[in-house]
């Protein structure tokens, strides 16, 4: 009895704490149905959109937030992002195998995260310039290496996760999508799961918020710092193949087109946890999705305001939530030992 009071304490306690964000939800849920109920063709299209636009941007964001827990600062996403999506396509191109070329894509970015994390953690590099190191060698490579005319064997389709896929709004939303899509989704509840309730996860946080206090009590703090870097960038791989082999399935020059940056700010909006920067991934992929529908309908805006707004947002989320979001306390300060 006692149990069950203190439960329903908690929940009270914490409906007051969120009360504004229960309320935004509900009034998205109840727009979602109406505008479901009114046509439900665009909206489920809309929404699928707004899944797929999302991936990319999640795993992006849960790079940089699985380096700065752990105190480095990765603004190299964008540069990760693109490499990757170059070598996974030419993976493909020779390949033919999209298995192959996505796991190819995920070790080029983790190969760029130990390339951050060797000028960041071993060098003490400024963790600033170390990401543009990246983000430049990234455009030089790609840049030079490129070769008009490649064909792939394909891309990824669908998958519909049987009778779920048949479930109304849902099911075309959430049950049936290519699978990397899927495994984003996987990778943002992993994520959350292994940083906030896993021994790996506490270790990380406290490298991120006190090294030097972590160090004393026998923690690696390098160790950590790099393992998680590395992650990271193998998961900003799997962002890079999504956009050839599951996106467009092709590639084109700067095709990642500032994805790197917004998942820095989809990072902050959500406060430094996966799900709340999946939850701020959706804002912005439900942006892109406004901008195929609002070309569809032939609204009358100058086609330049509609690409522009992510970008608006990713103004408006930095002007907004930077102040107000704490990063971690070591993020970005190179570690010396017995400093």
């Amino acid at each position: 009895m006692e149990l069950t009071a203190q439960r329903q304490v908690e929940s009270r306690n914490w409906l007051i704490e969120h009360k504004w964000w229960v309320l935004i939800a509900v009034i998205i849920v109840g727009s979602i149905l109406y505008a479901y109920m009114t046509n439900d063709r665009v909206t489920t299209a809309v929404l699928a959109s707004t899944l797929r636009q999302s991936t990319p941007l999640i795993l992006g964001a849960l790079c940089g937030l699985l380096g700065e827990r752990s105190g480095v600062v990765n603004i190299g996403i964008e540069g990760q992002m693109l490499l990757a999506a170059f070598v996974a396509f030419l993976a493909n191109v020779y390949t033919g195998n999209l298995w192959v070329a996505t796991l190819v894509g995920a070790l080029t970015g983790a190969l760029m995260g130990a390339l951050l994390a060797f000028m960041a953690v071993t060098l003490k590099m400024d963790q600033i310039i170390g990401g543009t190191v990246i983000n430049i060698l990234a455009v030089g490579l790609t840049g030079y290496f490129y070769v008009t005319g490649l064909t792939t064997q394909g891309k990824f389709q669908p998958i519909p996760l049987g009778p779920l896929a048949d479930i109304p709004l849902l099911g075309p939303v959430l049950f049936r999508n290519p699978p990397i899509t899927y495994l984003a989704i996987f990778l943002v509840f992993v994520v959350h799961y292994v940083l906030f309730y896993t021994r790996w996860g506490l270790r990380t946080r406290a490298v991120g918020e006190h090294p030097s206090a972590a160090d004393t009590v026998g923690i690696n703090v390098y160790r950590i710092r790099y393992i998680n870097v590395i992650l990271g960038g193998a998961i900003a791989g799997l962002a890079g193949a999504f956009l050839t082999l599951e996106g467009v399935g092709s590639f084109e020059r700067l095709m990642t087109n500032g994805r790197g940056f917004l998942a820095l700010a989809i990072m902050i909006f959500g406060k430094w946890t996966p799900l709340g920067a999946w939850g701020a991934a959706l804002l912005f992929g439900f942006t892109y999705a406004m901008q195929t529908q609002l070309q569809f309908f032939g609204v009358n805006l100058p086609p330049q305001f509609i690409g522009s707004l992510p970008y608006l947002l990713t103004i408006l989320v930095l002007a907004g939530f930077v102040g107000r979001s704490r990063a971690p306390a070591a993020s970005g300060v190179p570690y010396e030992k017995g400093g």
